[in-house]
């Protein structure tokens, strides 16, 4: 075994270690984590560089059993036609909003109305 496909194997081991420790729970949630995991894990040690390497070359192993198709993706949206906007005709590049210029521009005017305030309010207590 190459050095890859020990870190590939103890990946796999790890996966293997959560999907066993989510089962413990018991709960539908642990269940269903504990097979993913364990698909994962299968997955994953399927993925060795020298398992790769020897599939690449054409000689990979051929006495495996085909796994099951993937679940068909759904044919129509589940949660049907969505509303159409209602409002401004025009659509503007970005989100929306107010311009970023007179964002920084309020907050620079109010940094300024805020910082005359403080300093002519301390002239009023001084502290001596």
């Amino acid at each position: 075994m190459t050095k890859g496909d020990l870190l590939v194997e103890r990946g796999a081991d790890r996966l293997q270690e959560l999907a066993d420790r989510a089962a413990a729970r018991g709960d539908g949630v642990g269940e269903w984590l504990s097979e993913e995991l364990r698909t994962d894990a299968a997955f994953l040690r399927k993925l060795k560089p020298s398992l790769v390497k020897a599939r690449a070359k054409g000689s990979a192993p051929t006495d495996q059993e085909p796994e099951a198709p993937p679940p068909a993706s759904p044919t129509e949206p589940a949660l049907g036609s969505r509303p159409k906007p209602k409002g401004k005709k025009k659509k503007r590049k970005g989100g929306g909003g107010p311009s970023p210029v007179l964002v920084v521009g309020a907050a620079l005017v109010a940094g300024i109305v805020l910082a005359k305030f403080v300093d002519w309010r301390g002239h009023a207590h001084p502290r001596d």
